[in-house]
This record gives C-alpha cells, sequence and structure tokens, in this order.
C-alpha cells in the first residue's frame, strides 16, 4: 500500500514585469505597408537567399533603432507618392512592430519609406547572391548529370548482382541520400529563380514628397 510521500516545495521562478515585457514582444502580428514591387520582391529574394522566413528578416531590420532612427531622419516630415505602390500584409514581431511605429511617429517620417529604404541596404548582398547563384546553377547541372550516371550504375547493379547483394544493397542506400540530397537542392536553386530577374536599378529610388515643418 503506497504511503503519502512528501516532496519538497518546487522553487517559484521569479519572472520580471521585462521578461513578460520581452515574452510579449515576440509575439507575432500581422502589419500592412504599401510597397513597391521591387520592394515586395527584394524581400522575398533576401528571405530565400539567406533561408530565413521573411518575419526572421523584418525582425532584424526593424530592431536595430539607431539606424532606423538615422534613415527617419532623412524622411522627416516627408509623405510618399502612391503611385506604384501595392498593399501588402507581412508577418512581423509585436515589439518590432513597436518600434517601427515610434520612430515614424517620433519623426513624422512614413513607415513604408522606411521599410523601403531599410530593404535597400541590402542590395550589395542581393548582387553578391546573384553572382553566387550562378555558380550554384553551374555546380547544380554537374551534380544532375552525376546523378544520372549514379541512377545508371545502380540499374547496372540490380541487373548484373541481384537486389540482395551487398554491393547493390549499399549503392541503394548512397543513392537513396544522392536522390534526397539533389531534391532540396532542385527545390533551393527553384525558389532563387527570382534573382535572376530582379532588377535593382528600379528599386534605387522612391519618389518622395517633403512637406514643410
Amino acid at each position: 500500500m503506497a504511503g503519502n510521500e512528501k516532496f519538497d516545495p518546487v522553487e517559484p521562478i521569479d519572472i520580471s514585469e521585462n521578461t513578460f515585457s520581452n515574452l510579449r514582444g515576440r509575439q507575432s502580428v500581422r502589419a500592412t505597408f504599401k510597397l513597391t514591387d521591387s520592394c515586395i520582391e527584394a524581400i522575398g529574394i533576401i528571405a530565400a537567399q539567406m533561408g530565413i522566413k521573411q518575419k526572421s528578416l523584418f525582425d532584424h531590420l526593424l530592431s536595430d533603432s539607431q539606424t532606423l532612427s538615422a534613415i527617419a531622419e532623412k524622411v522627416r516630415n516627408a509623405r510618399l507618392q502612391a503611385s506604384n505602390r501595392i498593399q501588402k500584409t507581412f508577418v512581423i514581431s509585436r515589439g518590432a512592430l513597436g518600434i517601427l511605429e515610434e520612430i515614424a511617429h517620433n519623426f513624422n517620417a512614413p513607415r513604408d519609406a522606411l521599410i523601403e529604404i531599410s530593404i535597400q541596404r541590402l542590395l550589395p548582398m542581393i548582387a553578391d547572391q546573384r553572382k553566387r547563384h550562378a555558380k550554384r546553377k553551374a555546380i547544380f547541372e554537374r551534380v544532375e548529370k552525376h546523378l544520372a550516371a549514379g541512377r545508371k550504375m545502380l540499374a547496372e547493379a540490380y541487373a548484373e548482382l541481384g537486389e540482395e547483394d551487398l554491393i547493390t544493397d549499399r549503392l541503394t542506400a548512397a543513392m537513396a541520400n544522392y536522390e534526397s540530397a539533389f531534391k532540396h537542392m532542385s527545390a533551393f536553386i527553384e525558389k532563387s529563380e527570382g534573382i535572376e530577374t530582379f532588377e535593382p536599378e528600379g528599386f534605387t529610388k522612391i519618389n518622395i514628397l517633403f512637406e514643410e515643418e
């Protein structure tokens, strides 16, 4: 018969108000901006090349309040021309959105301009990734030919040695891993195709009208 056992009380966790604030700041929210086609395209390209979600990209850029304030100073008391802009909703953290809105309010600067200029700062990275993408495609073509040769070799092993042979068995396992890796490489190359046609020249200027203070 089981008796009553006594346990030492679990040590309580001291969670401060700052901890709660940090947790709330990490919550995901939806925010809608009016951005140019080029900016939206650049966001997708950069996130794909870095292998991160667009939310993480926004959080990284908008959490840098010092740089964001410097950008806002340049577009203080400005407004954007509404032409050629698309309304699009993104998922970002509540904390990053709060920083963006506070800085935009303090400098009387348009949020959309802060987003676009922040993304423009990453254009050199896109240029570097475009060169890397070309090299990746060249390597990928060689991988594809190598895989085709491996498939042929596996078929020959089945025909000449049979399914139960150790060589056939090990080659089958190796080719299964190869096929899986090739599938992931192919998906990445396909996902990165947008970088080939992206025109950064169309994303270097923002139509801004300044108001009198």
